[in-house]
């Protein structure tokens, strides 16, 4: 019902010329995302109460989290579908970006669904083996790595560009594909790995995906392009109506994952969401800008890299008292909300 009221919009839209401002779909797509959300999400918590399916805690992991387990999970499904059908409703469905943006989340999304379905099914948090989650990770994300190149129209398309030097694009050539992969999956596993306390993962996804729209916008228009240096790709814009669809999604998403959290969105969220901030930032070619905007995933993935490489090096001794980080704060006696909203504050400096 939500989806034909959303075609019906966008056809009077159409009518009044409206359409044809990016700008105002961009601000129908959040809308659409957040009411779709907020209308959606209490049904959706019962059914997965219904279903009995409940996050399984960690027993190795802080003793507070206990109280946790039973907590519905898997609720990255109303993000999926909620940014699915406000892009779907919006966007130019002739855009070739927009599939790959849907494409990508919606693939990551399956191998997530899986995973939690498994840790659910056998009451354990263990899902996916390590191999089978890496397998069909680097096979969505080299798939879609690999059209991105076959299908692009011009060599800035595959180019590295460097944020602050306005002259500088350096052609990567076949190297394209192995470096889109690495961006995509490792920004999807960034977020998962931050994604351990209520809200903590879904406001820097807003935060950053809202930071890649203004980049879509800027990088599809010519004008604005050539004004601030950037790249210009034609077409690109269209991912605005994607980022401020993810946005929309992700605050309606965090009225319920506020702490104390409702639901929790599971694999199933964080490696979609992680994967569509990766795969926006290479359409925009701006992957080095979104190192610097997404820090905050940054540093829980160095935290839990450096913790196990000093831990074999040193034969079993710690940098962190626990990875990944905020983890380490909360054995440090913070109280969860307070690392929440300093991680989303460390995050919106980043962006800005």
């Amino acid at each position: 019902m939500l989806y034909h009221l959303a075609m019906w919009l966008k056809e009077s839209f159409s009518s009044l010329n409206l359409f044809s401002y990016l700008s105002v779909r961009g601000i129908l797509g959040v809308l659409s995302a957040l009411v779709f959300s907020l209308a959606l999400g209490p049904w959706m918590i019962r059914k997965l109460h219904d279903f009995k399916f409940g996050q399984v805690i960690r027993e190795v992991g802080p003793k507070s989290h206990q109280a946790k387990t039973g907590t519905p999970t898997m609720g990255g499904v109303l993000i999926l579908c909620a940014i699915t059908l406000s892009t779907l409703a919006w966007s130019d469905l002739s855009n070739r970006f927009v599939w790959f943006a849907l494409l990508v989340t919606l693939a990551f999304g399956l191998v997530g669904f899986a995973d939690d379905y498994i840790k659910i099914k056998h009451r354990r948090n263990l899902g996916l083996t390590a191999r089978q989650k890496y397998f069909w990770l680097s096979l969505a994300g080299f798939g879609v790595s690999a059209l991105i190149y076959v299908t692009a129209k011009t060599p800035v398309e595959t180019s590295l560009i460097v944020p602050m030097l306005k002259d500088v694009a350096i052609p990567m050539g076949l190297f394209f594909i192995f470096w889109s992969y690495l961006v995509i999956v490792g920004t999807s596993n960034a977020v998962n790995l931050t994604d351990g306390l209520d809200g903590l993962a879904i406001m820097p996804c807003v935060l950053v995906a809202s930071a890649l729209a203004v980049f879509a916008y800027c990088t599809g228009n010519v004008k604005i392009a050539g004004y601030l240096g950037i790249p210009y790709i034609p077409g690109v814009g269209e991912l605005v109506i994607f980022c401020t669809s993810l946005a929309g999604a992700g605050l309606g998403f965090l009225w319920f994952n506020a702490y104390p959290a409702q639901v929790f969105m599971g694999d199933v969220g964080a490696l979609a969401l992680g994967a569509a901030l990766g795969v926006v930032a290479i359409l925009v070619r701006q992957e080095l800008v979104l190192v610097v905007m997404g820090g905050v995933f940054v540093a829980e993935t160095l935290s839990v890299m450096l913790q196990v490489g000093y831990y074999k090096y040193s034969g079993g001794k710690r940098i962190f008292r626990m990875a990944p980080l905020h983890h380490h704060y909360e054995l440090k006696g913070w109280p969860e909300p307070k690392i929440i909203v300093r991680f989303w504050i460390i995050t919106l400096i980043l962006v800005l």
